[in-house]
């Protein structure tokens, strides 16, 4: 038991790139960490870190054995969770990476359920445009929409969302109603700083449209809100509007045609997740699926 505590301590070290935040991290002092670390090296035999006044990199053989230490420790990890499982909800604190205008029109709206049905779990959002870095960053899962960049992380495609075109009754009261796509060169159209062409699809065929207004942003919250309020059309994800649509602050424009899906994923460092994540990405595909 002792060597695989001495593992998971190596793997922290190596995550952090440092004894003073693995330390914070595991809760040990720095000292009794170093020394830890040194007795598993001398056990080992072989050098596994550099050491320098700024920074901790793995030697050869430290790589081997942390690609081999890092599985043994999920796994060991992953083992007593699912036999406390047996006896109790997932618990924990739950930390997520979410984007911002994702979290906030459509997600806030569905934790309460969640909150209920795991009372032992506690949260932790970070509502952030950047892509968190989840080898070095505490966090269980970062939720992503659109294309991702290719990378050795783990991703579960939750949904594809679709979208369509929507404007507030008000506005196509004073603007009038598109007939066609070729319209919406006519209106307001709410785009992203560099989506200045709009690509819609009726079936199988599709057609660009030139969208021009005098609003940019980069905000989907935004666009949503100044939809709202009779500034133009916005092409956004139904699962976003919902609320709108029943509520007729908004409604659907050229409702045959539809812009691309946008696909919604479950990002993690590993595919040995502990019951709180699970839980929370499966609820996640739920409410996406049934949207």
């Amino acid at each position: 038991m002792e060597l695989l505590n001495d593992m998971a301590l190596f793997v922290e070290v190596v995550k952090a790139r440092s004894y003073r935040r693995a330390a914070q991290t595991v809760g040990v002092p720095n000292s009794t960490l170093s020394r830890r670390i040194s007795g598993l090296e001398k056990a080992i035999g072989l050098r596994l870190l550099h050491r320098t006044t700024r920074k901790i990199e793995l030697t050869e053989a430290g790589q081997i054995y942390f690609e081999r230490c890092r599985r043994i420790v999920d796994e060991a990890r992953l083992a007593h969770e699912q036999l406390g499982e047996m006896l109790a909800q997932p618990s924990g604190i739950l930390r997520v990476s979410l984007p911002v205008d994702f979290a906030t029109t459509y997600l806030a709206s569905k934790l309460a359920e969640f909150s209920r049905r795991y009372p032992g779990i506690s949260f932790e959002f970070d509502l952030t445009p950047r892509r968190v870095d989840l080898v070095a960053e505490p966090f269980d899962v970062a939720i992503r929409m659109g294309e991702l960049p290719d990378s050795t992380l783990i991703a579960r495609k939750l949904a594809e969302l679709p979208r369509y075109l929507y404007a507030s009754p008000r506005y196509l009261e004073l603007s009038g109603e598109p007939g066609g796509p070729a319209d919406l060169e006519k209106h307001q159209c709410l785009c992203f700083p560099r989506g200045d062409v709009w690509t819609l699809h009726r079936g199988a065929q599709s057609v660009e449209v030139a969208a021009g207004g005098r609003f940019r942003l980069n905000s989907i919250g935004m666009m949503r809100r100044m939809a709202g309020l009779d500034l133009g059309i916005a092409m956004l994800a139904e699962a976003i509007v919902a609320e709108d649509l029943k509520d007729g602050r908004l409604r659907r424009v050229l409702p045959q045609w539809q812009a691309a899906p946008i696909s919604v994923h479950a990002v993690t460092e590993t595919r040995l997740l502990p019951a709180k994540t699970q839980r929370f990405i499966e609820f996640l595909s739920e409410c996406l699926t049934r949207t």
